[in-house]
């Protein structure tokens, strides 16, 4: 047998493993020692982050143009709104409003990362938080010269579910294109199974 032939193939493989470990939320890190506000608000954005990684990993063209309708955003879109979303997710903890944003002219890739890069920061601005800081960060949009604010309980269930959500239809739109997510993927455990 010429092993020289598989060579190339194990090189790439090794490379793409160790590119992809890199990432984060190639699994979702240990939990915390405590419970707290800022750790469960965290420990809810790794989850997203792992499925996010797995809902996004190894998507090619034909899964990022799919579309379930003429009306439907495709999965690329849906990705960019998910980017939208992580930004907002980001600033919460900063208290950093959020303004109207131009449209992103970042790879896929390019956005997949900035997306798990929005997430583990801000996992670890919420874990990192004091006791009743959380009462302190505020979601704020700001519009011209006009800024509404609001408390991190609408994180909860607006950025942060609708970017789960939104992870989900990705998910359903691969499996549609016949390129379904890894087999081996838990979210229950938060890494894959061997």
């Amino acid at each position: 047998m010429n092993y020289r032939y598989y060579l190339p193939f194990v090189v790439l493989f090794i490379v793409n493993e160790l590119t992809a470990q890199s990432l984060p939320y190639y699994e979702i890190p240990p939990y915390p020692e405590s419970f707290s506000a800022g750790t469960v608000a965290g420990r809810m954005v790794d989850g997203l982050g792992y499925r996010y990684y797995w809902a996004t990993n190894g998507l090619n063209e034909n899964d990022l143009d799919y579309r379930p309708s003429k009306e439907a955003q495709s999965a690329r879109e849906t990705i960019n709104h998910i980017y939208g979303l992580s930004l907002t997710i980001v600033n919460a903890p900063q208290n950093i409003p959020n303004g109207p944003r131009e449209r992103s002219e970042m790879t896929f890739e390019e956005t997949r990362r900035a997306t798990l890069e929005n997430f583990k920061k801000a996992s670890e601005l919420l874990k990192s938080g004091k006791e009743g800081d959380m009462e302190n960060y505020k979601v704020i949009f700001q519009r011209g010269d006009s800024q509404s604010e609001f408390p991190f309980w609408n994180m909860i269930n607006g950025p942060i579910a609708d970017a789960i959500y939104h992870t989900g239809q990705i998910v359903s739109f691969r499996r549609t294109t016949g390129n379904p997510i890894n087999p081996k993927v838990s979210v229950f455990m938060g890494k894959n199974r061997n």
